[in-house]
């Protein structure tokens, strides 16, 4: 009885010590957070570019179908068009994923 008794008083008692020393690591989080919100924001820019390298592709791959005259164009503009718009929706959602 006076084992099991001492065994849940030192269990807590070790347990309660440790946490205390484990805390290192505050200032490293803290520019690892920075680090990620500067390289993000140019990741989000990037997405924007992409986007309107895609749009502008597109734009000249449907207008040359078009013009060469192919009746079923509209499965590429669809095509195009959510790609590009799937490359503007990255940008936010991968700011709300991170949290910056």
């Amino acid at each position: 009885m006076l084992k099991t008794i001492l065994i849940f008083l030192i269990i807590p008692l070790c347990l309660a010590i440790i946490p205390a020393s484990a805390q290192p690591g505050i200032s490293e989080m803290k520019q690892a957070t920075a680090d990620l919100r500067q390289s993000f924001f140019s990741a989000r820019d990037a997405s924007l570019v992409l986007a309107a390298l895609f749009g502008i592709a597109g734009a000249v791959n449907v207008y040359y179908n078009w013009q060469m005259g192919k009746d079923k164009i509209t499965a590429k503009v669809a095509a195009w068009f959510f790609a590009a718009f799937f490359m503007i929706l990255i940008g936010p959602f991968l700011q709300v994923l991170f949290g910056i």
